[in-house]
């Protein structure tokens, strides 16, 4: 049976469950942590810990950034961070403006290509969260111009299609060291997103590393069984923290399980143990969420 997941989304960002929504699916499914990572935001944390504190579940305050990367796409998860991380809030509400830009471009071009979709409509979908590319996905379908998410993403949504407008984001060392100043354990999410060959990867980590990089998401979704024994390798290697997690966001990734992804994972509270013994070694509290 899995007992983490320490990548998932709620509404705050681009999930479907409202944060004590996702609280109460993880107790449903007996885990015994639960990480709250939405993209770029930490404003679902309190509802989140409160439910956690009601319900009994260990719940461990997240978030998500992504971050400039040549090649594929890199995102960083800080786990452990207060429900209210003044320095790093700064940073989140300039990128939050940078998002509004950008989704206000990703309307004007698809409504020069003849789509009609309105910021009011994608707010209706967000019910308060933040506005990302899988709304635009959700409102693509519903008004008939995709077949389904993928479809949406495919032909209007990623780089070099009609809707796409390009993201700002930090540089790794930038968000690496950001999140640090909030005592975070920062973790590489799905680094089979990077499409790196194996030397590669592991020149990438190591200069991760170097940066304040604590671990690696080894047990993902995504991940072929190979790719978790060579990112599991690559971790003892380098000395690096394993993490676990699906990346739920509810029906907006269908056929993703709390703690358990596709059906295969099976993740073990010792990984959460051993990053409490880290965090320990270096002087770290845990936030009171936990």
């Amino acid at each position: 049976m899995p007992e983490i997941d320490l990548h998932t989304h709620s509404t705050a960002s681009d999930g479907t469950l409202s944060p004590a929504e996702l609280v109460a699916a993880a107790v449903a499914a007996r885990l015994k942590a639960i990480a709250l990572t939405d993209h770029d935001t930490v404003i679902g944390l309190p509802e989140a810990c409160a439910a956690g504190r009601e319900l009994g579940l260990e719940v461990i305050g997240g978030c998500e950034l992504s971050v400039e990367f040549e090649r594929g796409s890199m995102h960083l998860l800080g786990l452990w961070l207060p429900q209210h991380p003044l320095r790093l809030q700064a940073t989140l509400d300039y990128l939050s403006d940078l998002r509004t830009a950008r989704n206000e471009n990703i309307i004007a071009n698809l409504n020069a290509y003849g789509v009609d979709i309105t910021r009011a409509e994608l707010e209706d979908i967000t019910t308060g969260g933040s506005i990302g590319r899988p709304h635009f996905a959700q409102l693509l379908v519903q008004k008939g111009f995709a077949v389904n998410f993928q479809d949406a993403f495919m032909n209007w949504l990623r780089p070099g299609t009609k809707g796409y407008a390009p993201k700002e984001k930090l540089s790794p060392r930038q968000a690496i060291e950001l999140l640090k100043d909030e005592q975070a354990t920062v973790i590489l999410a799905h680094p089979c997103t990077l499409k790196l060959e194996k030397d590669e990867t592991e020149n990438v980590l190591r200069e991760l590393k170097d940066y304040g990089l604590d671990g690696v998401e080894v047990f993902y979704s995504m991940h072929t069984q190979a790719q978790t024994n060579f990112y599991a390798n690559l971790c003892r290697t380098l000395d690096l923290l394993q993490s676990a997690g699906s990346d739920f966001h509810g029906d907006n990734k269908r056929g993703i399980a709390l703690g358990r992804g596709k059906g295969g994972l099976r993740p073990s509270y010792e990984l959460v143990l051993r990053m409490k013994e880290a965090r320990s070694k270096l002087g770290l509290q845990l936030p009171l969420c936990s």
